[in-house]
């Protein structure tokens, strides 16, 4: 079965502070669902069409494990620390 990965682009960060108790949540969360942070942090550098936003790659043993750990309890509870306070997208893609 093929890996899966959880890919977040943030638009905007209006609300740090937010970031900071969410992640308390969330990464407990995603660790829990058996997700392996790869990349979080800012762009070393952008090409093409490429925006400067902060970027997370978490891996998975798959794809389906990374949707349920997104709808998981515990997670959804992390994601009310976001509203209003970021904007972002989230994608899910299986490895090759």
């Amino acid at each position: 079965m093929a890996k899966g990965y959880w890919v977040a682009t943030y638009r905007s960060i209006t609300k740090p502070e937010a970031m900071v108790e969410y992640g308390k949540l969330a990464g407990p969360a995603i660790e829990a669902g058996g997700g392996k942070f790869l990349v979080r942090g800012m762009p070393s550098k952008v090409y093409e069409s490429g925006l400067n936003q902060r970027v997370v790659v978490i891996e998975f043993p798959s794809v389906d494990a990374a949707v349920a750990t997104h709808d998981s309890p515990g997670y959804q509870a992390a994601l009310k620390c976001l509203v209003g306070a970021v904007e972002r997208d989230i994608r899910f893609a299986e490895g090759v």
